[in-house]
């Protein structure tokens, strides 16, 4: 018997940013949270400059496209995500936002750097499909099902 999807009422609609210039790593992610149902619209920031642009753009609780959660790369072409999450992290709201660093780096250097500016947890991407998937899921049911996220007052929920 095939399993069901689960209609999740506190499932937020909110988007879920994703920083991230690697194309392949990019289609793994699209495909990991479509695999695990995940209903969430996906934004797309290409680089670090992309991202700056959008955290400027959507800068108040009440913005539609105030992204639930942030899935932010460090090896980014333009601006590094060290200095995204920084910008981040100096915004009134988007220090709130709730950021994972989902990266290749596992240097102790990168990860003391992303912990001290205020990442709420880092990830070093697994290379194969099935992993990287694994990990997906495991975001999901913690940061999009089980936390309770900034600003529920403005979410919308699913219904």
């Amino acid at each position: 018997m095939a399993a069901k999807p689960v209609h999740n009422t506190r499932a937020s609609t909110r988007p879920i940013l994703l920083v991230e210039d690697n194309p392949m790593d990019l289609d793994f992610m699209l495909q990991a949270l479509a695999e695990h149902s995940v209903l969430n619209p996906v934004r797309v920031c290409r680089d670090g400059e992309e991202a700056l642009e959008f955290i400027e753009a959507h800068s108040t609780p009440d913005d539609p496209d105030l992204p639930l959660l942030v899935l932010l790369d460090l090896r980014l072409p333009k601006v590094d995500g060290i200095d995204v999450l920084r910008a981040a992290r100096e915004h009134t709201t988007w220090k709130q936002i709730p950021f994972v660093v989902m990266t290749t780096s596992s240097e102790n250097t990168d990860i003391s750097r992303a912990y001290e500016l205020g990442v709420n947890s880092y990830v070093v991407k697994p290379v194969d499909f099935a992993t990287f998937a694994e990990v997906v899921q495991q975001i999901k049911l913690y940061w999009l099902l089980t936390n309770t996220p900034p600003f529920p007052k403005n979410d919308r929920r699913l219904r």
